[in-house]
C-alpha cells in the first residue's frame, strides 16, 4: 500500500511568532519544524503500510526556501521519500491555493490513501484536506480516531461529540486523523542518519502545471486585515463564605443567564 501524508513545516511554536508587517502573514523564514499534529498522520501511514505487507509512505509538503528540516524528521520516523513544493510565487497562498498545490503533487505519487491532520497548529482553518479531496475527486473521511484498510476499503472510527461513527470508503480516499489515532514513534539514531540520504523531490509551481495567478497573494481569496493581541484574562472575584455564598453563586449564574 502506498500512502501519501500531507505534512506541514511550521515555525517553532516555542519561539515568539513573527508577522510580516506588510501582509500580517506568519513569517516562515529560517528553520521550520514538523507540525506535531502531522506526526500522528505519519505514524498512522507507517503502520498501515506495514499491516498491508508492503508499500511505502511518501510525504508531501509546501514550504519556502527549500526548507526540509521538518521533512527530515518525518523521514527519520520511517517515510521513504518526500515531495516538497517550494517557490517564491507561493508567498501569501491561502488555504484553497495550498490545496491546489498539494493536490497536484499528490497526483504524481498516485497513492492508495492520503492522510492528513485534522488541522495545522499555525493555521487552524481545518479546510485544506477536504479541499484536496474535492480537487482530486476522492471521498474524504474526517476526524478519524482509528483507521484500518482491507480489500480495497478503508474503515474508520470517526470521532464525534457522542462517541464515534463507523465509516467505510473505497480506496483511494483522503482521511484526516486526530491526535488520539496512534502514538508517534521517536526517530531512532539509525533513522536520523538514514533520513539524510532519502530523496526529496523539490518542485516549483511551473513543474506542477499551475498558473502563478492561481496561487500566491494574487490568487488568494482571503486577506488578513489586522491583528490584535488577545485580551488578557482578568482576575476573578473571590467570594468568602459567610453563610450566603450560595446566594452569591446564584446571582452570578443569573447574570450569565444560566439560570
Amino acid at each position: 500500500m502506498n500512502v501519501v501524508v500531507c505534512v506541514k513545516q511550521i515555525p517553532d511554536p516555542a519561539a515568539p511568532p513573527s508577522l510580516d508587517p506588510g501582509t500580517n502573514n506568519l513569517t516562515r523564514a529560517g528553520k521550520l519544524i514538523l507540525d506535531d499534529s502531522d506526526a500522528y498522520g505519519v505514524e498512522m501511514a507507517l503502520q498501515l503500510a506495514d499491516a498491508a505487507g508492503g508499500g511505502e509512505v511518501t510525504l508531501v509538503s509546501m514550504a519556502p526556501n527549500g526548507e526540509t528540516s521538518g521533512l527530515r524528521t518525518a523521514l527519520a520516523m520511517g517515510a521513504a521519500k518526500a515531495i516538497l513544493i517550494s517557490d517564491d510565487a507561493l508567498a501569501g497562498t491561502d488555504a484553497l491555493g495550498t490545496a491546489k498545490v498539494l493536490a497536484a503533487a499528490i497526483r504524481r505519487a498516485e497513492p492508495d490513501l492520503v492522510i492528513a491532520a485534522t488541522e495545522s497548529s499555525d493555521g487552524y482553518t481545518g479546510t485544506t484536506p477536504v479541499q484536496v479531496a474535492e480537487l482530486l475527486g476522492l471521498p474524504s473521511i474526517t476526524f478519524a480516531k482509528k483507521v484500518a484498510t482491507a480489500d480495497g476499503t478503508v474503515r474508520v472510527e470517526r470521532q464525534t461529540e457522542a462517541g464515534y461513527d463507523e465509516v467505510e470508503s473505497p480506496l483511494p480516499a483522503v482521511v484526516t486523523v486526530t491526535a488520539g489515532v496512534v502514538e508517534p514513534r521517536y526517530p531512532s539514531f539509525k533513522g536520523i542518519m538514514a533520513a539524510k540520504s532519502k530523496p526529496v523531490d523539490v518542485l516549483t509551481v511551473a513543474d506542477l502545471g499551475i498558473e502563478p495567478g492561481e496561487v500566491g497573494a494574487s490568487g488568494a481569496r482571503q486577506e488578513i486585515i489586522s491583528v490584535a493581541a488577545a485580551e488578557e484574562r482578568q482576575a476573578g472575584e473571590l467570594v468568602v463564605d459567610e453563610g450566603d455564598a450560595h446566594e452569591r453563586v446564584i446571582q452570578f449564574l443569573e447574570q450569565l443567564k444560566v439560570l
